[in-house]
């Protein structure tokens, strides 16, 4: 069976060290996978999640992919085979490994956790440095065709400021970045168009601190879980 990830790009090229630690990979999967990737995207068990006037504005639809901590594939039998053979991937020792090398931080025994999202119309994640109880984190972007200026991008930022923005990184399949969490790891996602006909689809891989706990799942979290429906289909 060929894999799905090209492990090799993760070690091929090194991460920038300004404005902190981050790199932008491409090309992670053949045209095929790829293909198939984009167009079996999950649509279940998602749940809603937004806060405003906090630290950072947000809203976006989330759903597990792997468990935090234990490797279990969430909801499995729903997820296509393309997704399936993805997430089998996303938990083996050699993806791990490979971006262990990358940001020269060793990952294969960090707890671990993979979501997947949907941005539509409206959603957004404003400028923030990750948690501190998270040392790396792997965004991996599914959709087949994208618009810049229906927004939806993830921006590198010198500063909390939105507006100074290092580089501008589409939500296309194949496409990747890298973020090593530091104090200054500012970075955003710019806001979903109201026009914008489809969601910006992306997924987290996130390397944690021993001994940390899921923000995103939180132990007995009762939200209701629905499908995901894209603005027109």
């Amino acid at each position: 069976m060929t894999t799905m990830l090209d492990l090799t790009k993760l070690t091929k090229q090194p991460l920038h060290s300004q404005p902190f630690r981050w790199g932008q990979i491409g090309n992670l999967y053949s045209a095929e996978n790829a293909a198939a990737l984009a167009a079996t995207y999950p649509h279940d068990a998602f749940k809603r999640v937004y806060g405003y006037g906090g630290e950072k504005d947000y809203e976006y639809q989330a759903r597990q992919l792997v468990e935090m901590g234990t490797g279990r594939i969430v909801n499995a039998q729903s997820l296509s085979p393309a997704w399936l053979q993805l997430a089998q991937e996303l938990t083996a020792p050699a993806y791990r490994l490979a971006l262990s090398e990358l940001t020269d931080i060793d990952l294969r025994t960090a707890p671990m956790e993979v979501n997947v999202f949907h941005y539509g119309p409206q959603a957004c994640l404003g400028p923030h440095p990750d948690l501190s109880d998270k040392l790396v984190t792997h965004i991996l972007y599914f959709n087949d065709s994208w618009n810049i200026e229906d927004g939806g991008c993830l921006n590198i930022l010198h500063s909390a400021n939105p507006k100074d923005v290092i580089a501008v990184i589409p939500p296309l399949v194949g496409n990747s970045a890298v973020l090593v969490r530091a104090d200054h790891s500012w970075h955003a996602v710019s806001q979903v168009v109201d026009s914008c006909q489809t969601s910006r689809r992306s997924m987290t891989v996130t390397f944690y601190r021993p001994d940390s706990l899921s923000s995103m799942w939180p132990t007995g979290d009762q939200t209701p879980l629905h499908d995901y429906e894209a603005p027109h289909g």
